[in-house]
């Protein structure tokens, strides 16, 4: 690694926008696994931060996955693979259930990691041209191990996720939107404009209804169906009586676009 700083961080309008720093691959390397956990964290009990964006420095790759030359003796000095890999799993866990809503941004390569982390993201847009989309740790004989086979299948199904992951395929951008790997697909000079648009779009919504909703299909998406009513029960509860239902309500009366606040 350089000495440059592992990851970017900019926050602005409620939007924290965490960027690889090591372009043009953009490794996922041990130091901005850290960054990235401390990062991801302290926006978890942020209430200032209403969405995160995950993306990369430069326009030519997401990001490669792992520094995998930092494997070995790397891995040994903190505590072997299985440490390293209960961090990832960690961060992404935190993403995925984090009562935020979160986007990534897809283009060139977007390997292992690099399409793990996305796929724990709530949102996912994607180059038009250009992204090459994959799993393809068996190339490499081993599996996916930031639960990339977990995610993708829930994500895409059994049959894509088998197709993706046994026969190491790297698909494009439109491929991905089409097995609803992505959700929206847009020129690669307009990516992170529409990812920003996106999240300012995101961030304007009622953060109290945007967590119950996080809560019930995130967190309650694999509970049975009682459990999932009562989750959103409790969601409905929580929104009651706030400021900003009151606004939404008052808003909607007086044909006006909705201004929340958060209370």
């Amino acid at each position: 690694m350089t000495d440059r700083e592992p990851l970017l961080v900019e926050r602005d309008a409620g939007i924290l926008t965490l960027s690889i720093n090591d372009a043009p691959i953009n490794r996922m390397s041990f130091e901005y696994m850290d960054a990235l956990e401390q990062a991801v964290d302290d926006a978890a009990g942020d209430p200032g931060v209403r969405v995160l964006v995950f993306t990369a420095a430069g326009d030519q790759n997401f990001s490669v996955g792992m520094d995998l030359k930092q494997l070995g003796a790397g891995a040994a000095a903190r505590g072997g693979a299985e440490a390293v890999f209960d961090q990832r799993l960690r961060v992404l866990a935190t993403i995925e259930n984090m009562a935020k809503p979160s986007i990534a941004t897809l283009f060139g390569y977007c390997l292992g990691g690099g399409l793990e982390l996305p796929l724990a993201c709530h949102f996912r847009l994607a180059a038009d041209t250009g992204a090459r989309i994959g799993l393809p740790e068996l190339d490499l004989g081993a599996v996916p191990a930031w639960g990339g086979t977990a995610r993708l299948t829930r994500c895409v199904g059994r049959d894509h996720a088998l197709d993706l992951i046994l026969r190491a395929k790297k698909i494009d951008g439109p491929e991905a939107h089409r097995i609803g790997l992505v959700h929206e697909v847009h020129p690669l000079d307009q990516l992170k404009t529409a990812a920003r648009e996106l999240a300012l779009e995101l961030a304007a919504m009622p953060p109290v209804a945007v967590a119950g909703v996080l809560r019930c299909v995130v967190g309650a998406g694999a509970a049975s169906l009682s459990e999932a009513l009562a989750e959103e029960r409790a969601a409905v509860l929580r929104c009651s009586g706030t400021k900003d239902q009151s606004e939404g309500m008052r808003a909607f009366l007086e044909k006006r676009r909705p201004i929340f606040t958060g209370e």
